[in-house]
């Protein structure tokens, strides 16, 4: 009769899980100054703080998940080589929220010189709901989580629909919930182009969603 080995469980290190577990107390400055003392830990608690943010930032900025996603790495990537440069008299979350927004823009720049990939792209988001629910209440009836995965695609679908300087402000402002100061400084606008660019876009909004909810 063969005896089935069970490989061992890998030990918990006591003492690094009290590391990891005060590293998330901290404010992003002091784990950023943490990480450039030398703290092993201290990146991966930005990462954690930060990765699914940023994903629905691009995501909803882009329309395509899977992409969002290489991107979002590009972004912790940049932030890992440069964050010794980061100037910590600012907010962490406007700076790594600028590096996102610039990368998506220049895939939206650069798609938009392939026609066939835009197409490609908004084809597969017809043929596969492949973004997740959110606030998804597990405890809810069937047609309420009906109702809001209908709201949630419809929402998607006309912000994708935006223009993009005015999608992004709408993304940052409403979706994000991003202050105005904070959107000047990921977009480089000054307050009232940023205010300006809101006020369309929600205009445009409303004006493509009011059909679809009547």
């Amino acid at each position: 009769m063969r005896t089935t080995l069970k490989r061992p469980t890998p030990a918990v290190d006591p003492q690094r899980a009290l590391q990891r577990e005060a590293l998330h107390e901290l404010d992003d400055g002091q784990v950023v100054m943490r990480h450039l003392a030398g703290e092993p830990q201290a990146f991966g608690t930005l990462v954690d703080r930060y990765q699914t943010r940023l994903l629905n930032f691009v995501n909803r900025t882009i329309g395509d998940r899977e992409r969002a996603e290489d991107l979002v790495q590009e972004v912790f990537i940049r932030v890992f080589r440069h964050l010794h440069r980061f100037d910590q008299t600012k907010k962490f979350s406007t700076w790594i929220y600028t590096i996102a927004s610039n990368l998506a823009k220049n895939e939206l720049r650069n798609r938009s010189r392939n026609p066939l990939v835009l197409f490609q792209t908004i084809k597969k988001n017809w043929e596969a709901d492949h973004r997740p629910l959110q606030f998804e209440d597990t405890t809810a009836r069937p047609d309420d989580l009906y109702r809001k995965r209908f709201l949630k695609d419809a929402v998607d679908q006309c912000v994708h629909r935006l223009p993009e300087h005015h999608r992004e402000v709408f993304v940052l402002r409403e979706l994000e919930g991003k202050s105005y100061q904070e959107i000047a400084e990921i977009t480089g606008c000054n307050l009232g182009t940023v205010k300006s660019r809101l006020n369309r876009a929600r205009n445009s909004f409303a004006q493509l969603i009011g059909p679809i909810l009547v």
